[in-house]
């Protein structure tokens, strides 16, 4: 286990288990733990507990299971890791809290606790809900590119990715991502991922025209005035 040392209590292994929190009611209404994620009331104050799962075709094969690599390359450990670094330069991220990992054989399962981002919407329920206009996207533009003037690799940006908490916007899960010292390819791909999440959770009906008139062309003038600014 690695944890934040400025918390007033030391976490304990049953931090990680849901079960445990649910029994001193202490899962927050709307976060039962349903997709390896739940809304806790801990000591630290409201916090997202998340267990690893994987994804794509390697899913029914392992589930959350993933091949021991050694303790710094964990999945926790290093998100974990990434996340303190992030917050220390004042990006808006969530606040690691505690990170572990338990191996079994040549397996291991990972969990990472952060802060809890909270009154958050994913932009996935802004576009639902049909909030998503060109002054948000040219706000999402400009949050993209403060991450890549860091050298910041999002591994999944995606609209399920990116919170709206008031007049604040938040990249989360940075599972899989790093910080990168050159190279561009790997921005236009963020770009592009985040274009495919949009239509596919139905920003602008799916048309992608449309799309490009009257969201991603804001987007990308607010994520150009960003890196102009930056620069």
């Amino acid at each position: 286990m690695v944890f934040d040392a400025n918390l007033a209590e030391a976490p304990t292994r049953d931090w990680f288990d849901p079960a445990w929190w649910r029994a001193r009611e202490r899962v927050r209404e709307g976060g039962g733990g349903r997709g390896g994620v739940a809304f806790l009331d801990t000591p630290a104050g409201p916090c997202v507990l998340r267990h690893y799962h994987r994804g794509g075709w390697m899913a029914p094969l392992l589930g959350d299971r993933y091949v021991w690599n050694g303790r710094g390359r964990s999945r926790g450990f290093l998100e974990f890791a990434l996340l303190a670094e992030l917050a220390r330069r004042g990006l808006p991220v969530p606040v690691p809290v505690a990170a572990r990992y338990l191996r079994r054989g040549p397996y291991y399962t990972a969990d990472l606790i952060t802060r809890t981002i909270e009154d958050a919407q994913t932009l996935t329920e802004i576009i639902i809900s049909q909030r998503l206009d060109a002054m948000l996207a040219e706000r999402i533009g400009a949050l993209v590119a403060r991450f890549h003037l860091e050298g910041v690799d999002h591994a999944d940006l995606n609209a399920h990715n990116i919170l709206v908490a008031g007049d604040g916007l938040w990249l989360i899960d940075f599972d899989r991502g790093e910080i990168r010292v050159t190279g561009t390819a790997w921005k236009l791909a963020n770009l592009a991922r985040l274009k495919r999440s949009l239509l596919k959770v139905g920003a602008c009906d799916r048309d992608e025209a449309q799309l490009d008139r009257e969201i991603w062309a804001p987007l990308m003038r607010g994520y150009e005035r960003g890196f102009g600014n930056g620069q």
